[in-house]
């Protein structure tokens, strides 16, 4: 293992990492940093291609020393699907999405889960907990038995119902909150502190090593297109992991000298009805103020006041990208239109991209001719509310 330190991006602070961390002092999360020199000196990329087809072919650059203690179902190494009929309607012919709805427990909240549990496992925590919208909690809770670890997930009652039922068949301690993911984070805050430290606080960036795992969704979209970036990258944003993930990947790759120094520029989308990082962006804000009666059919990025505001808007302004907000009614179309022309059913969050995939071109900030990676973050399979069957004629 090449983790040296985890670094304060806000103050600068450096803390140990060998031992457990949560937020810096200052209120940041905390990043993982490597020995990079040792790690260009260890492999090359061409190494990767005779490893196995997962997320752990990465382990050079990623935070478990020992390999007892990976805990996996097989995530990762999810494909890049090209969409030539649906990018040619929309003016974008080499639009490619990458699937990650085909990971254990259907989403890429897996990724996170995988390391973060097998980082924690090799530190010693026996009990996680933490608030989720619904995919992340059910990785968390599956991932936590697959290590023999408890598990307190916290849930709005809205949260997709597949997602209750995955947690409670994984032997979770599951607690159903009457609001948002903000209010369930407060019911897990509570819980930690009355622990004594036997719980650990597993929460979106309140821990350092779910991030290391989304992060290799940027080095696989590198990989697969034989160590080339692509012009854009399109997210979906709620507390935004992947996208800062994706941004952390992309730097580690240009510091090995495994790819060049141009980077794509990076989108985050979000909800009209939820949209607290377009705002700020918008704004030129250096963090985003929380978002007031939050509602979207992408359930997944209802995050009224995301605690990693500072570095979605750090990546997308070092990108040179945007953020984006669009509509449930134009989400739900999309879905159903992309569908019908590429056979996938992407999930809310994803199909929410293609909507922003397809105004940024006819707006013109995606020019004639770049190739655009679009995220579908979990498979439509767990939101099968958002196609309407009620007309259906019944013979």
């Amino acid at each position: 293992m090449h983790l040296t330190h985890l670094e304060c991006p806000r103050c600068g602070a450096e803390r140990p990492a060998d031992k457990l961390q949560n937020l810096c002092d200052c209120g940041s999360p905390l990043l993982a940093r490597y020995d990079l020199a040792a790690v260009a000196a260890a492999v090359t990329p061409e190494q990767f291609g005779l490893r196995p087809a997962d997320l752990w072919r990465y382990r050079e650059l990623l935070p478990v020393a020992d390999a007892r203690f990976v805990t996996t179902l097989g995530e990762g190494w999810t494909p890049l699907l090209r969409a030539p009929a649906y990018g040619a309607e929309i003016g974008i012919p080499d639009l490619i999405v990458k699937d990650e709805g085909l990971t254990p427990t259907g989403s890429f909240k897996a990724r996170g889960a995988a390391v973060g549990v097998s980082r924690a496992r090799e530190l010693g925590v026996e009990r996680i907990a933490m608030p989720t919208n619904g995919n992340a909690g059910a990785a968390w809770a599956t991932y936590a038995a697959r290590a023999g670890m408890g598990a307190t997930i916290a849930m709005p009652l809205s949260a997709p119902t597949i997602c209750r039922r995955e947690c409670l068949a994984a032997g979770a301690d599951l607690r159903l909150v009457d609001g948002l993911i903000t209010d369930a984070g407060r019911r897990v805050a509570g819980l930690v502190a009355e622990s004594g430290g036997r719980v650990f606080d597993a929460g979106t960036l309140r821990e350092p090593y779910r991030l290391e795992g989304k992060k290799t969704m940027g080095y696989e979209i590198v990989e697969q297109l034989g160590w080339q970036v692509p012009d854009v990258i399109i997210y979906p944003t709620g507390g935004g992991v992947g996208l800062i993930g994706i941004h952390k990947a992309l730097h580690e790759l240009r510091e090995l000298g495994w790819v060049e120094d141009k980077l794509p520029r990076l989108v985050a989308v979000q909800s009209t009805g939820c949209a607290p990082i377009v705002r700020a962006f918008a704004a030129g804000e250096p963090r985003a103020t929380p978002w007031e009666d939050a509602h979207t059919v992408a359930f997944g990025i209802t995050v009224p006041s995301p605690l990693g505001d500072e570095l979605i808007l750090d990546a997308l302004r070092e990108s040179s990208g945007t953020a984006i907000a669009v509509d449930d009614a134009e989400i739900l179309a999309d879905l159903r239109d992309f569908a019908a022309r590429e056979g996938l059913l992407l999930c809310p969050e994803g199909a929410a991209c293609l909507s922003a995939a397809r105004h940024l071109r006819a707006g013109g900030w995606i020019r004639a001719g770049e190739r655009v990676v679009v995220l579908n973050t979990g498979a439509g399979l767990k939101y099968p509310e958002t196609v309407d069957v009620s007309g259906v004629p019944v013979l």
